[in-house]
């Protein structure tokens, strides 16, 4: 096995970075897709055509070059697209050729060390997206060669050639292969002991020499799933995988044979509810199905990445322009439980359609830090930083739903009291009287997001401002002392 720098240096490095489950509980990710993002030079005005599905320049060396822009969102960690060399034109990371060798397109292995170096520098953690489930030829399936894939130069390593036909059949999805003859994706053989070990050191060598901190995971669905616990066993860091199904009780037990999955389940429910303006009801439902150790198989609800948007589907604004809606989606997932993800360009309000529509150049924005969602999205990270640092209960606390109706819904994540609205920005200006919030009777609870402040009736309750379909975010002013939010 070859390896890119097993160095004392590196090895030190990965004793000071590695990071575990309670480690990235805290955090919040910046999700970037590598050659869309930045380039070297710092250009705004190089073109990008998503439709040519061809390279558009972003780099390691961009990335790092524009942190601080995510930093002053208040993101304490990215996910940046699979590092691998891949085949022609796979600008997105997911046609890899060899494990070894790194992406040249992205930079230098030396790129990427920096990246990881200034990262923690500014106290952030570096996510790598990884693919255990295939390597790429571009030609037919009878036409692999299977020299020109590095590490796994035989056929024996992959399973036996056989289409993707029925999804409902599981066997199939872990053992079949996905492509066609433009793009052909030989399946590892990962159940194979002499391929799962050379899966586990590559795993190692990659976090040891990247001073990598937590690993996404992709095509988990596709994978067999007792090769996960000695691969992120031998990783020593954080796994987040990708099991893209709404069906809970298919995803959440994935999360027995690894840290984390993505919350695809609560995925499609924020997405009817707040794009699709469908009843809050939807949602309750949704949270209700990951209640920790419950029949869905959700392990800890406190772990699971929550998100509405990524890489792989249409953009929110692609369906609805209404910054309202947006805001309060971004107000449930940044505040809600898990671990938020946001992906690049949802700050800039972009509206791309599927795949490759919703993969644009986030340079063309100007990375624009005066932009609503952008000012939104720090504001919410930043309270979510100031609470989980000050108070030991916030992040291990789950939600709960106090009171909703067909077009509202009032939550409690700990000190923080979410209430959430449908209606989109045309609706009224009205007054809600809040149920079970249980603030102290006498206190002033500050809406973090407008500033305005309200006083608690003796039932621990407030009479809030309800604007033009806004999110409210209600924290007691006593929590706020030293956070900068409305000028405390």
């Amino acid at each position: 096995m070859r390896s890119l720098l097993p160095t004392a240096v590196t090895s030190l490095l990965q004793v000071c970075f590695a990071a575990d489950a309670a480690d990235w509980r805290s955090r919040s990710i910046y999700q970037v897709l590598t050659d869309r993002f930045s380039w070297t030079d710092g250009s705004t005005t190089a073109p990008c055509d998503v439709a040519n599905n061809m390279y558009c320049g972003g780099t390691w060396k961009g990335l790092e070059n524009k942190l601080e822009y995510i930093k002053n969102m208040g993101f304490t960690a990215v996910w940046i697209s699979p590092i691998t060399e891949q085949v022609a034109n796979a600008y997105h990371g997911y046609y890899q050729t060899d494990l070894y060798l790194v992406n040249s397109r992205f930079g230098t292995a030396e790129d990427l060390k920096s990246l990881a170096s200034t990262l923690h520098s500014k106290g952030m953690y570096l996510m790598v997206d990884i693919v255990p489930n295939h390597m790429a030829f571009p030609g037919c399936p009878d036409k692999v060669d299977y020299g020109h894939l590095g590490t796994f130069n035989h056929p024996d390593h992959f399973h036996s050639y056989c289409p993707m036909h029925n999804m409902e059949n599981q066997t199939e999805v872990e053992d079949c292969w996905l492509g066609d003859c433009s793009m052909t994706l030989p399946d590892i053989k990962t159940e194979n002991t002499q391929v799962a070990g050379e899966m586990n050191t590559w795993v190692k060598t990659l976090v040891s020499d990247y001073s990598i901190d937590g690993l996404r995971i992709d095509s988990v669905k596709n994978v067999n799933k007792d090769f996960f616990p000695p691969f992120c066993q031998s990783a020593g860091v954080f796994c987040m995988g990708e099991v893209s199904e709404g069906e809970a009780n298919y995803t959440y037990p994935y999360q027995s044979y690894m840290d984390s999955v993505l919350d695809y389940p609560l995925y499609y429910a924020v997405t009817r509810v707040f794009q699709q303006q469908s009843n809050m009801s939807d949602l309750v439902v949704g949270l209700a199905a990951c209640t920790e150790n419950g029949e869905m198989g959700c392990k800890d609800p406190t772990l699971l990445g929550t998100f509405f948007e990524n890489h792989d589907n249409p953009r929110f604004a692609h369906t609805t322009q209404d910054l309202s809606l947006v805001k309060n989606a971004l107000a449930f997932t940044l505040l809600g439980d898990g671990i938020p993800i946001v992906y690049q360009g949802q700050e800039q309000h972009y509206a791309g359609g599927d795949d490759p529509g919703c993969r644009e150049a986030l340079w063309l924005s100007g990375f624009n830090t005066t932009s609503p969602l952008y000012k939104h999205i720090a504001l919410l990270n930043n309270l979510r930083n100031h609470i989980a640092a000050h108070r030991s209960t916030y992040l291990g606390y789950q939600t709960r739903v106090l009171a909703y109706t067909a077009t509202e819904l009032q939550l409690r994540k700990d000190t923080i009291r979410i209430i959430l609205s449908n209606q989109g920005e045309k609706a009224p200006t009205w007054t809600l009287k809040t149920q079970g919030m249980e603030f102290e009777s006498g206190k002033t609870v500050v809406d973090v997001l407008s500033c305005a402040k309200y006083g608690v009736d003796g039932n621990g309750d407030a009479d809030v401002q309800m604007e033009a379909g806004e999110p409210v975010v209600l924290v007691d002013e006593s929590a706020l002392g030293g956070s900068s939010l409305c000028g405390y």
